[in-house]
C-alpha cells in the first residue's frame, strides 16, 4: 500500500462509527448495519481515485456511498417494526403467536464508541428503540432525510447531494417524516430523560426483584402506562396490572430460579440478559432492553433471537454468572 492510501484509509477510519450509527437507524439491525458500513468503505476504497474533495466533504461522500448502500438494501429487506407498532394488543394471559417478519433488533453499545468525538454526530437520543422503531413506519427517503437534517446536522443541499435528490423534494420528505414522528410521540431529542446512573438504578432495582420473582415489587417500579413486548412474538400489552399478570405466568411457566447479566444498549438503555434454571445450570432465556423515565420504567422490550445474543456477545451457559 502507498503513503496516498494509507493516509486515505486513515481518513476514513474516525467515521466507522457514526456510519454504524447510521446504517442502524436506516435498517434497524446491528447485524445489517456492521455489513453495510463495511460494503460502504469498500466502495469507497475502490472509488477513491474519484473522490474530489473539491466537491464535497469526505463525509458528505462517505454517507452519500452508505445511503445508496442502505436504500438498495430497504429494497430487498423491506421495514423492520416491533409488535406494538404492527398489531394489537393482546391479552397478557393469550396464547403467545410467534409472528413472520423480521424485527427490530437493540444496537449494542459495544459497537459505539460513544466516549470520542463521534459520539456527537452518534446522537444516543435518536438511537433509543423507540425512536428507532418509528423510523420504520417511513419511507425509506423521508427516514434518510430525518437523520440527515434533524440528527446529524446536514444541510438542505448536503442531504440532497447525499441522497441523490433536490432540495425540494428532500424538504418534502422531511416535513412528511416529521409529521409521523410527531403523530408517533417521539423525537430525536432527549427531554427530561433521567441521567445514566438513575437509569440504571431503576433498573437494578427491577433486577433484583426479578431474581426474586417478586411481582408487586416489579409493579412498583413501572409507569402505570408502561408498555411491554417480546418479539419474535406478536403479543404486547400495557399497563401495569396486565404487565404483572404476564410475569406470574412468566414465573410460574419458567420457574423463580433466574441469574440476570446486566448489558446497555442503543446508546446508554440499561437492561439485562436474563438466564433460567435448567437442570443443573443457568441457559440463556431472553434480553430486555428498558425505556426509564423520571416516573419509572415505561418500556420493556424483551428479545428472544440467536442474531441478537450473538451481537450482545452472550453466552448460552455461562459459567460466571453468580
Amino acid at each position: 500500500m502507498t503513503a496516498v492510501q494509507n493516509d486515505f484509509a486513515r481518513r476514513l477510519e474516525p467515521f466507522r462509527t457514526e456510519l454504524l450509527a447510521y446504517c442502524y437507524r436506516m435498517l434497524g439491525s446491528s447485524h445489517d448495519a456492521e455489513d453495510l458500513v463495511q460494503e460502504t468503505y469498500l466502495r469507497a476504497w475502490r472509488a477513491r481515485e474519484r473522490y474530489d474533495e473539491g466537491r464535497s466533504s469526505l463525509r458528505t461522500w462517505l454517507y452519500r456511498i452508505a445511503t445508496n448502500v442502505c436504500l438498495t438494501a430497504l429494497e430487498a429487506r423491506g421495514r423492520r417494526p416491533l409488535p406494538s407498532g404492527l398489531v394489537a394488543a393482546s391479552d397478557p394471559l393469550g396464547p403467545l403467536v410467534l409472528g413472520e417478519n423480521p424485527w427490530l433488533q437493540p444496537l449494542p453499545d459495544s459497537l459505539l464508541a460513544l466516549g470520542d468525538p463521534a459520539g456527537v454526530a452518534v446522537g444516543r437520543s435518536s438511537l433509543r428503540l423507540a425512536f428507532a422503531s418509528a423510523l420504520q413506519h417511513l419511507s425509506a427517503r423521508q427516514r434518510g432525510a430525518l437523520v440527515l437534517r434533524d440528527v446529524l446536522g446536514f444541510s438542505a443541499s448536503e442531504a440532497a447531494e447525499i441522497l441523490g435528490s433536490t432540495t425540494v423534494s428532500v424538504n418534502s420528505s422531511l416535513q412528511r417524516a416529521r409529521t409521523r414522528m410527531k403523530e408517533a410521540g417521539v423525537g430525536p431529542e432527549d427531554t427530561g430523560e433521567p441521567s445514566a446512573a438513575e437509569q440504571r438504578a431503576w433498573v437494578d432495582r427491577y433486577a433484583k426483584a426479578f431474581e426474586q420473582a417478586d411481582v408487586e415489587g416489579l409493579k412498583r417500579l413501572l409507569t402505570e402506562d408502561v408498555l411491554m413486548e417480546m418479539p419474535p412474538m406478536l403479543n404486547w400489552f400495557t399497563g401495569r396490572r396486565n404487565y404483572g399478570l404476564f410475569m406470574e405466568w412468566v414465573f410460574g411457566a419458567a420457574g423463580t430460579d433466574w441469574r440476570l447479566r446486566p448489558v446497555t444498549a442503543n446508546g446508554g438503555q440499561p437492561g439485562f440478559a436474563a438466564y433460567r434454571r435448567v437442570g443443573d445450570g443457568y441457559r440463556l432465556h431472553t434480553l430486555q432492553v428498558f425505556t426509564v423515565t423520571a416516573g419509572g420504567i415505561s418500556r420493556n422490550s424483551v428479545f428472544q433471537d440467536p442474531e441478537v445474543f450473538a451481537a450482545f456477545g452472550l453466552p448460552g451457559e455461562p459459567d460466571d454468572i453468580s
